[in-house]
């Protein structure tokens, strides 16, 4: 029991940290909006318009999302061998690690009013332009961000599909309908409710594409309006009603979730699929390729309009320039302390829950701990950013000084919405070394710095730098939490391309947009771990 000690020290200190930087949010919001009932919350006409609205693009979004991804990931899963199969379905994971105001900004641009879209529709004879902005942009918006999700979860389950299936389908002469009925929907209906409560929960708490996109009042979720009330009206009785309305849409929506099965890894799809026999028709073929040729100009158009556009831009003048040297330092500091905070707390939980396991008998004590423990990475979904930003800015402004703090804060809030990401990559790493190494190390008497230095560190290094690299890029993107402090003290990368769109200065955010998105895409690719290779053998 000694020898856990630190272990679970450390984990009781991070719980301790953490539930207090929460608690704290909560406690400043209970003490202004106090005496707010859910009543009142409820028959406030701008708050019920504003949550019909949250809820109303959630569930369109939605089920756009999942309605378009059903065909693709079929499409991809019936063609296993075509030219740029896997840069697909690569470009598909793009989206998934892009910042979303760069994706925004994308968007806007193939579907702006002098996009690519508008310019082909007056060429067809088309009297208007069609409007980004509303209802339809934050659609269009969270369906290039949630369809590849949606897809490549699809396509994951699609390619685990036993080969006798589509053997025996072959023999009996199946068609696509009858192929889709029998082999493929009974598969698909088991992860799609999954993926429908995450997509669901993504477009719920959105914030920066309803910022870019949302056009006005008619078109605010929660979240944006919780920025609105305290940045724009300076209302915090009204950002405190919004706050809790959102932590009850999400306590909602997390409960839901936990009813279904959570959706598979979509690391496999990248394998070798079975072999089917259903796509080979011609016309099969040809649907198919339909198909994945609108996918990939819907995904691969406003990514390759952030490049057309960057490259456009002045970009030796935005380098000079001191606002964004500034900019791209405190975003660097904010990123990088954001990632080793969200990395170092996803360490001491998880040796902390792996200490208090050891021993065949447990205290019920030692088993609400590790609980607690398990449940701290959930924390920023029941408590979303916005919620936390709102009650530190109360904090903060009750001190009389916000910019003084602001970026502390903000590492705080960007390190917790990183966690859930880290703990991902690091627990099944940590988990598998453990179970080979911890006798050995044991019965060889090697503990503390030793152990770590010989043992842990060659083999955790990897996954620890990939949590770091992706925990970095997250925070790197991140609008959410920064957009209550932004200021001339506290100004990020994109805070400071959303000023410029705001100013005007588009061709500076495009520019920016393009330098953000490069930093964010090296830090994932140097995250990205190798696929490891599997010895097949040579015949001789």
């Amino acid at each position: 029991m000694d020898e856990r000690l630190p272990a679970i020290a450390g984990g009781l200190f991070v719980l301790a940290l953490i539930a207090g930087f929460v608690v704290t949010a909560v406690a400043s919001l209970l003490s202004v909006g106090g005496e707010t009932s859910a009543t009142t919350i409820v028959s406030d006409p701008v708050v019920r318009r504003v949550l019909w609205f949250t809820l109303l693009q959630a569930v369109l979004s939605t089920l756009i999302s999942v309605a378009a991804a059903i065909p693709v990931a079929r499409a991809l899963a019936r063609q296993p061998r075509f030219f740029g199969r896997q840069w697909l379905i690569r470009l598909m994971a793009v989206p998934m690690g892009l910042p979303v105001l760069i994706g925004a900004l994308g968007i806007v641009g193939i579907w702006g009013r002098q996009g690519m879209v508008n310019d082909m529709l007056v060429a067809l004879g088309s009297g208007e332009r069609f409007s980004i902005y509303g209802l339809s942009g934050i659609l269009i918006a969270h369906v290039f961000f949630n369809l590849p999700l949606a897809a490549r979860l699809m396509l994951a389950s699609l390619e685990r599909i036993p080969s006798e299936y589509w053997r025996s389908g072959a023999s009996l002469g199946m068609g696509g309908l009858s192929v889709f009925r029998f082999i493929e929907w009974p598969v698909l209906r088991r992860v799609i409710p999954g993926i429908a409560g995450l997509i669901f929960m993504l477009c719920a708490t959105s914030f920066t594409l309803v910022l870019v996109l949302g056009g006005g009042p008619a078109a605010t979720t929660i979240e944006v309006a919780i920025y609105q009330a305290l940045r724009l009206d300076f209302d915090p009785a009204r950002a405190v009603s919004l706050a809790f309305l959102q932590i009850a849409v999400t306590a909602v929506i997390l409960g839901a979730m936990a009813l279904f099965p959570a959706p598979a890894d979509p690391g496999t799809t990248l394998g070798a699929a079975a072999q089917r026999f259903d796509g080979r028709r011609p016309l099969s073929r040809l649907g198919d390729g339909l198909v994945i040729l609108a996918c990939t100009l819907f995904l691969g158009l406003p990514l390759g309009q952030v490049v057309f556009a960057g490259l456009r831009s002045d970009l030796a003048g935005l380098v000079a320039d001191r606002a964004v040297l500034d900019a791209a330092v405190t975003s660097l500091v904010i990123g990088f302390s954001a990632a080793l905070v969200s990395v170092l707390v996803g360490v001491a939980v998880i040796r902390a829950r792996a200490a208090l396991a050891e021993g065949k008998r447990r205290p019920p004590l030692a088993t609400v701990v590790s609980g607690a423990l398990a449940a701290v990475s959930s924390l920023v979904l029941l408590v979303p950013t916005a919620v936390l930003a709102t009650g530190w800015f109360l904090v903060l402004r009750a001190q009389g000084d916000v910019a003084r703090y602001a970026a502390g804060v903000v590492v705080g809030i960007n390190a917790l919405m990183a966690l859930p990401f880290a703990m991902r990559v690091l627990s099944p790493a940590f988990e598998a070394h453990w179970l080979r190494s911890a006798r050995l190390a044991d019965s060889l008497g090697i503990r503390g710095i030793a152990r770590f230095r010989l043992i842990d560190w060659p083999v955790l290094r990897r996954p620890i730098f990939t949590a770091l690299s992706f925990a970095m890029a997250l925070s790197l993107g991140d609008l959410g939490a920064v957009a209550l402090f932004g200021s001339e003290n506290l100004t990020t990368l994109p805070w400071l391309i959303y000023s410029r769109m705001g100013a005007y200065r588009s061709q500076d955010a495009d520019g920016l947009a393009l330098l953000l998105g490069l930093v964010c895409l090296m830090l994932a690719l140097a995250g990205t771990p190798e696929p490891r290779r599997k010895d097949t053998g040579h015949a001789g």
